[in-house]
């Protein structure tokens, strides 16, 4: 059992140094190399790093930034905001309104201040459950709402303002059930329900739900090999939505998108440009919300990069720091669907120097969770399927595995 007690932080610092094959001195100067203005002297930057990386006192807001910039991180990631915002239980404590009283007012078209609050509420939490909730129960309940706000919007009732805030919670359930479509094998229905939102979000003039509906055509075409695809989408979006949180998304999109073509200049580019949009963003209220950009997720992203340039040591670092953070302390997964990319991650890596057992224990972890993205966990897996088939296909392990994958992709029309 590990004894190590030190903060995930300071962990982390030494795991991010050794990734990189620095030693402390090498770590300090490259501090200094970060940093837009003078730091202290190399011996004071060694003494300060030794105390950061045994946890006896944390960076402080000074140099948090610069060494998040130096690990190719945001400084949220690296040293994480405490507290969530649970909005299950506020649409009582805001408007007092059950949700049968809602699809009530709606029906009604009796749309007013409160409605419009426990409407918002309801349409954050379904966005929130995404990690969680099964793709049946999710799609059935994305529907019924936007069903319910579409013949209120219909009606004519509602004032032009409350018009246009009715089309953008549309636009986000639109966008919500798009992506439950696609994570279940529904590629087709996908795609018209994000043109549907996309239609939404330019009616509304509502940048950010144009980006994230640019952001899942970038999905959808990585995940379809069509890396030209990708970067097009991803431009579409970044000059839709410049600003918002969709374009961090989308740079990594971006990035993934030129790692498959092995072009590490252009990933470098693409993950330092989110990386650094991300960076000057506010710290988000509510991390659950599967249309936030938390920090944490940019580790993810990178993640798949570094795996897919065979950067092992790097990819293995942030696969680790993805697994941390995506399972709470009494062991429930937070992140099903990140913890799944970062065993296969684990389980290349494993395959990579020849730990056949250990590669095939996290690929069949990782097929075994309850709640998936189907094109996205078949498109990672093949990484690990294709060295298992060249290097140990004559293994029962291995046979078992690949047809195991090879009947989960029988699941996708």
């Amino acid at each position: 059992m590990s004894t190590d007690e030190r903060p995930s932080w300071a962990k982390r610092m030494r795991s991010e140094r050794e990734a990189r094959n620095w030693s402390v001195p090498q770590a300090a100067r490259a501090l200094a190399a970060r940093s837009d203005k003078p730091l202290a002297s190399e011996e004071s930057l060694i003494r300060n790093w030794r105390r950061w990386e045994s946890g006896e006192v944390m960076p402080d807001d000074f140099y948090k930034p610069i060494i998040a910039k130096m690990f190719d991180t945001v400084t949220a990631a690296f040293f994480p905001v405490p507290g969530r915002r649970d909005g299950n239980a506020e649409i009582l404590v805001v408007s007092g309104m059950e949700t049968l009283d809602i699809v009530s007012r709606l029906q009604r078209s009796d749309v007013d201040n409160a409605t419009l609050d426990a409407l918002r509420i309801t349409v954050d939490r379904l966005c929130s459950e995404y990690p969680h909730m099964a793709s049946e129960q999710l799609v059935i309940e994305g529907r019924h709402w936007l069903r319910q706000i579409t013949t209120t919007i219909q009606s004519g009732r509602p004032t032009l303002s409350q018009h246009r805030e009715l089309m953008v919670m549309a636009g986000w359930l639109a966008l919500l059930v798009g992506c439950v479509e696609n994570d279940s094998g529904d590629r087709r229905g996908a795609e018209s329900t994000r043109r549907a939102a996309l239609s939404l979000g330019r009616e509304a003039e509502a940048a950010s739900i144009n980006g994230w509906a640019h952001e899942m055509q970038a999905w959808f075409r990585l995940t379809d090999g069509d890396t030209r695809g990708v970067i097009a989408a991803a431009e579409n979006g970044i000059a839709a939505a410049p600003t918002d949180g969709s374009a961090v998304q989308l740079y990594a999109q971006e990035a993934k998108a030129y790692a498959r073509v092995g072009d590490r200049r252009g990933v470098e580019v693409a993950l330092d440009a989110g990386r650094r949009l991300l960076e000057a963003m506010p710290y988000p209220d509510n991390l659950d919300n599967h249309f936030v950009v938390d920090p944490a997720k940019y580790d993810y992203y990178s993640m798949d990069c570094y795996r897919i340039l065979g950067e092992d040591r790097r990819a293995e670092t942030l696969a680790a720091e993805v697994l941390r953070v995506g399972t709470s302390y009494n062991g429930e997964e937070t992140s099903p669907m990140r913890n799944a990319e970062a065993r296969i991650t684990l389980g290349v890596t494993a395959a990579r120097r020849g730990d056949l057992e250990q590669a095939i224990n996290y690929g069949e972890l990782a097929l075994s969770g309850t709640r998936q993205s189907l094109p996205s966990l078949l498109m990672v897996s093949k990484e690990l399927a294709q060295i298992v088939n060249e290097r140990y296909r004559k293994q029962p392990e291995a046979v078992e595995y690949l047809d195991h994958l090879t009947a989960l992709g029988r699941t996708v029309p």
